[in-house]
């Protein structure tokens, strides 16, 4: 059986170790090399004589990986980044006139095989020794023979394929870039940048500078910085971060209509899955060992794909790539007379300068989730706050005095710290329910400094639901995090609520996300940027319906699945639900 081992040298550094990994293979002390260690230190697996027997895995699990690869790989990968390291399997397909997703988790190659596909990243096929400083065309056109694929980089060689990609961290173009709104678009074309800055609602920030952006409001630069520059085929590596469900909305569909054109091919990598399935026509399934390999999927219709990936078998692959599957069962509606109260608040009233913000009467029970929900600039951070104690109110009344862990929704990188030393004893007190789910323990020995963004969002979740507390509010939790991890972090806390008497409130900008999660929904109106309004707690029917009528759109459920999905606009569905009040099913 054809096998891969991933092994990772910066966390193996003690040398009396290696050896001691060594001297245990059964390999090695038959009289073959299996396991060796090089000029430079570095412990190194043979994978071809390696028999998987899974010892050195054990007495190095945070640094070996040995992996039996499905039989249907009988190939070489496309490209692999050195011995030992990351391998990825085939890619997926551009396709003229379609909008093509890509689904799939975290760390198994998916910004690896659009870097390949932009022609930022020369593949090696296997031979890492190889030094490919720049794209082997015939040899790819090669390994691609009788495939779609074949064409695709044909175009390519030939330069009548131009790419654009809009990268993934967003948040490094007012680090990189100096100017205003305008001044960035205009460098990339200056007569259409008016009109896509209107189209992606930045037409009244074209005087801003770029390093007083939002999240919300540099994701829609570098999508319209994307969009103008003359390709024809675009990339968008997670387009929806950062935006609210108005935002996310729109940017769907600018880019299914940019996809639309039959002389242009766009790819989205997302990882939410109502908005994935709004904008794309066809979606490939990436699976595989995060940080180990990457194999890309057949490509299934978008519902089809969804719904099999929720599934976790792949019928022609005949792969299962899931235990088990991820199913959305309706769930009862909330009984409040058996709830006791935790905390109520009536008529808030927060003012500064240009924004003020305004509540009805609400209350909070114990033991229950709720969900956030409305658009970027109503007040829902600020609210947050106001029940933490962070802010103090002008007016109104709140319960005072609940003890309280917060979550905030821009987190701070800037710490030393080792994780194991941020959180402390409550590692070993939450170890089984909340750290390993959340997968921590690879992380420990890591500074807060070195994380990513998903890595240092899980800490950030594990460290808040581990506090004592009567209220834990999560600002933003799925941010960074694939489908996979955000539907675990949705099981972690449901179970939560069997062990900790806690109540928990969730802003997400992510509806199957909260949907998924949440036992009522608070909904926040108003004119973003200038005043918000919060209403409620109140069902998840409710709620949503309330959002939903307030955006103009309708979703149902999938026949199979039960997941939310939105209607085409104007559909027979789309006016039989609006006739009926009915936004939300």
């Amino acid at each position: 059986m054809k096998r891969i081992a991933i092994v990772d040298n910066e966390k193996l550094k003690d040398m009396q170790k290696k050896r001691y990994i060594q001297s245990l293979c059964p390999v090695n002390r038959s009289g073959t090399e299996c396991i060796g260690i090089d000029e430079k230190g570095n412990l190194k697996i043979d994978e071809f004589t390696c028999i998987g027997c899974g010892i050195c895995v054990n007495a190095a699990p945070e640094a070996i990986k040995v992996i039996n690869l499905p039989e249907a790989l009988n190939k070489e990968p496309i490209h692999r980044y050195g011995e030992n390291q990351f391998a990825l399997f085939s890619l997926p397909i551009p396709s003229f006139g379609k909008v093509v997703g890509i689904l799939g988790k975290n760390g198994i190659g998916k910004s690896t095989a659009i870097k390949i596909l932009a022609g930022l990243l020369p593949p090696n096929f296997g031979d890492w020794k190889a030094s490919y400083q720049e794209y082997d065309h015939d040899k790819i056109i090669e390994f691609f023979k009788g495939t779609e694929m074949q064409s695709y980089f044909q175009k390519l060689k030939k330069k009548e394929i131009t790419i654009a990609v809009k990268p993934q961290h967003i948040d490094m173009i007012p680090k990189t870039l100096n100017g205003t709104v305008r001044e960035l678009l205009y460098r990339v074309d200056r007569e259409k940048g008016d009109d896509i800055a209107k189209k992606l609602d930045l037409h009244h920030l074209l005087d801003r500078d770029v390093k007083q952006l939002s999240g919300g409001e540099l994701q829609r630069l570098a999508i319209s910085a994307t969009v103008l520059k003359d390709a024809n085929v675009y990339i968008f590596d997670e387009p929806t971060s950062y935006l609210d469900i108005k935002q996310r909305l729109n940017v769907s569909k600018f880019i299914k209509e940019l996809g639309n054109s039959t002389n242009k091919a766009v790819v989205v990598i997302e990882h939410d899955l109502i908005a994935l399935d709004y904008m794309t026509e066809q979606v490939y399934i990436m699976y595989g060992k995060e940080g180990a390999f990457g194999v890309v999927s057949h490509p299934r219709s978008t519902r089809e794909g969804i719904n099999t990936y929720l599934d976790g078998y792949l019928k022609e692959e005949n792969i299962r790539i899931r235990d088990k599957r991820i199913s959305f069962e309706t769930k009862a509606e909330q009984k409040l007379g058996a709830k006791a109260e935790l905390c109520s608040w009536s008529n808030l009233v927060k003012k500064f300068e240009n924004f003020r913000i305004e509540t009805v009467s609400g209350v909070l029970f114990q033991h229950e989730i709720v969900g956030v929900v409305g658009e970027n600039g109503t007040g829902k951070t600020t609210f947050v706050k106001l029940l933490t104690g962070v802010l103090k109110h002008d007016s109104g009344t709140k319960t005072e005095n609940i003890k309280v862990a917060y979550k905030p929704q821009y987190l701070d990188n800037s710490s030393e710290e080792l994780v194991i030393n941020f959180l402390s004893d409550k590692y070993a007190a939450y170890k089984n329910n909340i750290m390993d789910p959340l997968d921590i323990e690879p992380l420990l020995l890591k500074k807060i400094s070195q994380l990513s963004g998903g890595e240092l969002q899980r800490v950030a979740i594990a460290n808040a639901l581990s506090q004592e507390a009567d209220l834990i509010l999560l600002d933003e939790p799925s941010a960074y995090l694939d489908i996979e991890q955000r539907l675990s972090l949705s099981k972690i806390i449901r179970k939560l609520l069997d062990y900790k008497r806690s109540t928990i409130l969730v802003v997400d900008h992510d509806l199957l996300f909260l949907d998924y999660l949440s036992n009522r929904i608070l909904v926040f109106g108003g004119k973003p940027g200038r005043f918000g309004e919060a209403f409620g707690p109140m069902s998840v029917q409710d709620g949503m319906n309330h959002l939903l009528k307030e955006v103009n759109i309708t979703v149902r459920r999938d026949e199979i699945s039960q997941r939310p999905r939105i209607n085409k606009p104007n559909s027979q569905k789309d006016r039989e639900q609006k006739i009926k009040g009915r936004y939300y099913i």
